[in-house]
C-alpha cells in the first residue's frame, strides 16, 4: 500500500540509538578548544587558554545568537533565563548573566573529538550536530548485550573523560530516539528505550515545536525566521504529534506539500531516514612528546625532524599539500604557545622544523619552560596538482621564493620581509614589515576609522625623514596656525633647502589631533596641500609653527 507517495516498505523505520549532550554550546565554551578525549598511544591535550579557563561550568552562562539565547547552563536556568528568550529578558531575570556570543565552529571543533571517541567503541556514528549523534542500534545492541547495556557502556565512556551529563534515547528511527532521549530520559536514569513499534503512541503527545528542527534540518541556532510551518499548524489548532499524525496524507499534501509529507511521517513515527554514519577523517595532524621537557629550541627542532616528514607524507598520500600549518606548544608548568603560520606556496618538512624553531624564540613570554609537547595540525590544505612544479622549469617567483626562502631559513623568521600598507594617520606609520611568507593581516588595522588620516588619492613619494621648510606670507612672515585652527596669513612662498618656490594653489588647514588624554604624548597638528609654480605638488605638515614636507604628488 502506498501512502504519501513512499512505500510502507521504505517507511519502515530502523532501530536507532541517539546520543544527547543538553546545552553543547556551553560544555564547548568551558571546555578546551584544542582539547580530546584521552586514548590510547595518544598524548593528554594541552590545558585550554585562559579566557576558557576563567569560565566555570557552575556560573550562569548564556550563549547568545541573533540576539536571542541559544543555550544556557544550568545556574542560568535556575535563575529563570530560557533557550529562545531575548537576550535582555534573560539579563533582566539574571543580572550576573555572562553573555558569550554564539560560535558554531567552536561547537564543531569541541565535539569532533568526543564523536572519534564514541567511534572508538561503536562504529558507524552519524554527527547529526554539535551536541548530538546518532547511530545504528542493532550493532552495539548484539556486541554488548541489548540496547539498553550499549547505551549504558556509551554513557560510562564518556563520564569517564568528563562528561557527566548524557541522555540516550532508542527508538525507531533517529527522529523518535531523539525525542526519546530529549524527553523521556533523566539525568538520574539518561537511558529512555521506546519498544519497537511504540513510536507512534510515545510521540503522540509531544508539541508539534519538536518538528521545528526536523523541519529546517539545521540546529536552533541557524534557523532561517521565514519559516512557520510548525506555527501555522499551532494556529490551525494542532498543538500535537498525535493530532497532526491523524490528519489525512492526502490534506497534509494539498496545504504543506512535500516537506509537509515528510514531517506527517515523523509525527506518525514513521521514519525512513536511516542512520548515515560519517567517514572518519585521515588523522593529519602529529604530535610529540618530551620527557624530560626540552629547553632549547634545537633540541626541539630535531626531535621534529622524523614526525615532519610523516606529517608531510600522510598528507601527500591522499594528494594534499598544507598552506597553512598550526603549531601549539606546550610547556613543562602547562602554559601555552599556540600560532598559524604561512606559506607563500606549501609546505615541506624543512619548512615545518623551521616554523617549529622561529616560534620557540619569539614566543618566549609564553613558554617559560622546557617543551613537552608539540603539535602540528595543517590549519588550510590544498590539492597537490596546483603545486607541482611547471614541465619546462620553474617560473622566475618560484626561484625568487625559493632564494628568499633559504635565506629566511639561515637568518630566521624576520630576516626577509616584504612592504605593506597598513593602517594609520600619519603616512610612514603605514607601512609595515612582514616576514617573507606570512600574509598582511592589516585590513582590520586599515578598517578602523582613523579620523585625521588623509584620503585617497595618497602621495607617490613619502619621506621617512620628513625635511624642515619655511611657509612664508609675500611679506616674509611665517605663517602659523592658531589655536583655532586658522591660518594666520595666506600661505604665498615655500622655502626648501634654500631653493624659494611660489605657491600657487592651497588647500587646508586638516586638523590631526592624536592622544588628547596623555600631556606628553599628545600632538595637534595640521596638514596642507599646496601646488607650487613648477607645478609640483606637496603636502605639508604645520606643527605648533615648524613646517615640514610629509610627502610630494609626482
Amino acid at each position: 500500500m502506498v501512502e504519501g507517495g513512499v512505500s510502507a516498505v521504505m517507511d519502515a523505520p530502523v532501530r536507532s540509538l541517539v546520543l544527547w549532550f543538553p546545552d553543547w554550546p556551553v560544555t564547548a565554551l568551558t571546555r578546551a578548544s584544542a582539547s580530546e578525549p584521552p586514548r590510547r598511544g595518544r598524548v593528554r591535550a594541552p590545558a585550554p587558554p585562559p579566557e576558557v579557563q576563567t569560565l566555570d561550568p557552575a556560573l550562569p552562562i548564556a550563549v547568545v545568537e541573533g540576539n536571542a539565547v541559544v543555550a544556557c547552563s544550568a545556574a542560568a536556568r535556575a535563575e529563570g533565563v530560557r533557550r529562545g528568550q531575548r537576550r535582555r529578558d534573560a539579563q533582566s531575570r539574571c543580572p550576573g548573566l555572562r553573555i558569550i556570543p554564539a560560535d558554531i565552529a567552536r561547537d564543531h571543533r569541541a565535539f569532533a573529538p568526543v564523536i572519534a571517541h564514541i567511534e572508538e567503541k561503536a562504529p558507524g556514528v552519524q554527527l547529526v550536530r554539535p551536541g548530538l549523534c546518532a547511530l545504528r542500534a542493532r550493532g552495539p545492541a548484539r556486541y554488548y548485550g541489548g540496547e539498553s547495556e550499549a547505551a549504558r557502556m556509551l554513557i560510562a565512556e564518556l563520564r569517564e573523560i568528563g562528561f557527566g551529563d548524557v541522555r540516550a534515547g532508542i527508538a525507531d528511527g533517529p527522529f523518535t530516539a531523539e525525542q526519546a532521549a530529549r524527553a523521556g530520559a533523566v539525568r538520574s536514569d539518561p537511558v529512555f528505550v521506546v519498544p519497537s513499534g511504540g513510536a507512534a503512541g510515545f510521540l503522540a503527545p509531544l508539541s508539534v515545536a519538536v518538528l521545528e528542527e526536523a523541519a529546517l534540518g539545521a540546529p536552533e541556532s541557524r534557523r532561517p525566521a521565514s519559516d512557520d510551518l510548525v506555527g501555522l499548524l499551532a494556529r490551525l489548532g494542532v498543538q500535537t504529534l498525535g493530532d497532526f499524525a491523524a490528519m489525512p496524507p492526502d490534506r497534509v499534501r494539498e496545504r504543506f506539500g512535500g516537506r509537509g509529507i515528510r514531517l506527517h511521517a515523523l509525527a506518525g513515527g514513521r521514519d525512513s531516514q536511516p542512520v548515515q554514519p560519517r567517514t572518519p577523517p585521515p588523522e593529519l595532524q602529529r604530535d610529540v612528546a618530551f620527557e624530560p621537557p626540552l629547553e632549547i629550541a634545537d633540541q626541539v627542532a630535531f626531535g621534529m625532524r622524523v614526525v615532519a616528514d610523516d606529517f608531510i607524507a600522510g598528507l601527500g598520500a591522499i594528494d594534499l599539500v598544507c598552506t597553512e600549518l598550526r603549531v601549539e606548544l606546550v610547556g613543562d608548568r602547562g602554559e601555552r604557545s599556540e600560532r598559524v603560520w604561512l606559506h607563500p606556496a606549501s609546505f615541506d618538512a624543512a619548512a615545518v622544523v623551521d616554523r617549529v624553531r622561529w616560534q620557540l624564540g619569539e614566543d618566549t613570554e609564553s613558554l617559560r619552560s622546557g617543551v613537552t609537547l608539540v603539535r602540528i595540525t595543517p590549519e588550510a590544505v590544498d590539492a597537490a596538482s596546483h603545486h607541482r612544479p611547471a614541465i619546462f622549469g620553474s617560473a622566475p617567483e618560484e626561484k625568487v621564493h625559493h632564494a628568499l626562502s633559504r635565506v629566511q631559513a639561515m637568518l630566521g623568521h624576520r630576516a626577509v620581509v616584504t612592504p605593506a600598507v597598513g593602517g594609520g594617520r600619519w603616512l610612514t606609520e603605514r607601512q609595515v614589515l612582514v616576514p617573507w611568507g606570512d600574509r598582511a593581516v592589516v585590513a582590520k588595522e586599515r578598517a578602523r576609522p582613523w579620523p585625521g588620516s588623509l584620503p585617497d588619492p595618497l602621495p607617490t613619494t613619502v619621506f621617512a625623514e620628513p625635511p624642515t621648510v619655511e611657509v612664508l606670507t609675500l611679506g616674509g612672515y611665517a605663517v602659523e596656525v592658531d589655536d583655532r585652527g586658522a591660518v594666520t596669513a595666506v600661505p604665498a612662498v615655500l622655502v626648501e633647502g634654500g631653493r624659494v618656490r611660489r605657491i600657487e594653489v592651497w588647500a587646508g588647514p586638516w586638523p590631526v589631533v592624536e592622544r588628547g588624554w596623555d600631556p606628553a604624548r599628545a600632538r595637534r597638528a595640521h596638514r596642507f596641500q599646496v601646488v607650487d609654480d613648477d607645478g609640483g605638488a606637496w603636502l605639508l605638515v604645520c606643527d605648533r609653527g615648524s613646517w615640514t614636507i610629509e610627502g610630494s604628488y609626482d
